[in-house]
C-alpha cells in the first residue's frame, strides 16, 4: 500500500489540497471554492469529495490516505480538533473539523493554525530545513507568525500563542484591529503600511504617491515600493517605519526564544531586499552589544504552496511521533 499524506489549507476564499508522498514530494494538488457561508457540513464534506476525487485522478484510493493534516484561520483547541471561531468563516463555531474529515477520509487527522502551518512547512523543507528553531513571520492583511523551538511548534497553555503580529513594539501606538494599541500589525502589514502612507498624504504630505491615491482612491503597499524606487521621500519614511517595527520584534523574538533563522512571507516579500536588507539595518542598529548575534533574517522559500506542504508536514510529524491512534 502506498504512504499517502493529504495537506489541506482553508483559506476564507480557497480550500487547497495536495498529495505528497512520504518524503514530502508533492504528486498532486486542487482548489476549490471555500462556500464558507454554506456552513461547516457543506465545506468538510466538498473539501472530502476534492480530496477523493484528487485521489482518483491520481491513481490512488481511500485506502491509501494514512494521515492529513489541515489548517484553518481564527482560534481553536488544535489538541481537541475543534475550531472555536473564525473570522472568514462566520458560520464555524465549535466544530470538530478532525472528527468530521476522518469520518469522510478514513484516516486520522491532525490540525492546526494556518500560520502554525505554514511555519511548520518552512521548517520541515523550506528556508527553515536543518535547524531546530525558527521564528516565522506572515506578511499580508495583517501579520500572522508560528515558532519552532527545539523542533516542535510553540502553542501555549490554551494552545492559541504565537500571535505574533499582536506583540506590542510602541505603548499606546497606533489603534490594531484586534483592539490594542501599538501592535507590530498595526505598523508594518500590508495594509497597515499603505493606510499609514495615505493619511500622511491626506494630512498634507508631499508624494508622488498622490496621484496614485487621487486616481485609484487607495494606496497599496506595492504601490509605496515602486515609488520608493524612484526616489519618493515619502515611500522612504514609511518603507523604513515599516522596516523598523519589523526588526524590533526580530530582536524581541531573539530575546524570547533564540532563533537560529527568522523567515518572513507573505505578499509583501514581493519587495526584494529593498524591505529585507532595511529589517536588517534596523536589527543591527537597535540590537544590543553584549554579545555578537549569529540569527539569519530571510525569506521564506516554499511559495503558494506552503499551507498545503506544512499541512502535510504536520501529518507527517505527528506519525512519527506516536501522537495519532
Amino acid at each position: 500500500m502506498s504512504e499517502i499524506f493529504i495537506g489541506i489549507d482553508v483559506g476564507g476564499t480557497n480550500v487547497k489540497i495536495g498529495l505528497f508522498d512520504s518524503e514530502l514530494k508533492m504528486i498532486c494538488k486542487t482548489s476549490i471554492t471555500t462556500e464558507a457561508d454554506m456552513g461547516p457540513e457543506v465545506v468538510i464534506n466538498n473539501m472530502a469529495q476534492a480530496a477523493k476525487e484528487l485521489l482518483t485522478e491520481a491513481g490512488f484510493s481511500l485506502q491509501d490516505i494514512v494521515w492529513v493534516g489541515i489548517g484553518t484561520p481564527g482560534p481553536a483547541k488544535y489538541s481537541e480538533g475543534i475550531i472555536i471561531k473564525s473570522t472568514n468563516m462566520p458560520k464555524f463555531k465549535n466544530v470538530p473539523i478532525c472528527k468530521m474529515l476522518n469520518e469522510r477520509l478514513g484516516a486520522p487527522v491532525v490540525y492546526d493554525n494556518d500560520a502554525n502551518v505554514a511555519c511548520w512547512g518552512e521548517y520541515a523543507v523550506g528556508a527553515g530545513k536543518g535547524v531546530k528553531d525558527i521564528v516565522f513571520f506572515t506578511l499580508g492583511t495583517g501579520i500572522g507568525g508560528g515558532i519552532v523551538s527545539n523542533g516542535e511548534l510553540v502553542h501555549g497553555c490554551d494552545e492559541n500563542g504565537a500571535e505574533l503580529g499582536h506583540m506590542i513594539i510602541y505603548p499606546n501606538g497606533r489603534s490594531c484591529n484586534c483592539g490594542q494599541k501599538g501592535c507590530v500589525e498595526a505598523y508594518a502589514s500590508a495594509d497597515s503600511t499603505a493606510r499609514r502612507a495615505t493619511e500622511a498624504i491626506e494630512a498634507g504630505a508631499e508624494s508622488s504617491l498622490k496621484q496614485v491615491l487621487d486616481e485609484k482612491g487607495k494606496i497599496t503597499s506595492k504601490d509605496i515600493y515602486g515609488h520608493l524606487a524612484k526616489g519618493d521621500k515619502l515611500a522612504k519614511e514609511i518603507t523604513d517605519g515599516t522596516a523598523e517595527a519589523l526588526a524590533i520584534t526580530c530582536i524581541n523574538m531573539l530575546h524570547t526564544t533564540e532563533p537560529k533563522r527568522i523567515i518572513f512571507t507573505g505578499g509583501m516579500i514581493a519587495a526584494g531586499d529593498v524591505l529585507l536588507n532595511r529589517i536588517k539595518d534596523f536589527f543591527n542598529e537597535h540590537i544590543w552589544t553584549l554579545k555578537k548575534e549569529t540569527v539569519e533574517i530571510c525569506f521564506a522559500m516554499l511559495g503558494e504552496d506552503t499551507g498545503i506542504i506544512g499541512a502535510a508536514a504536520l501529518a507527517r510529524h505527528a506519525k512519527q511521533q506516536g501522537k495519532l491512534k
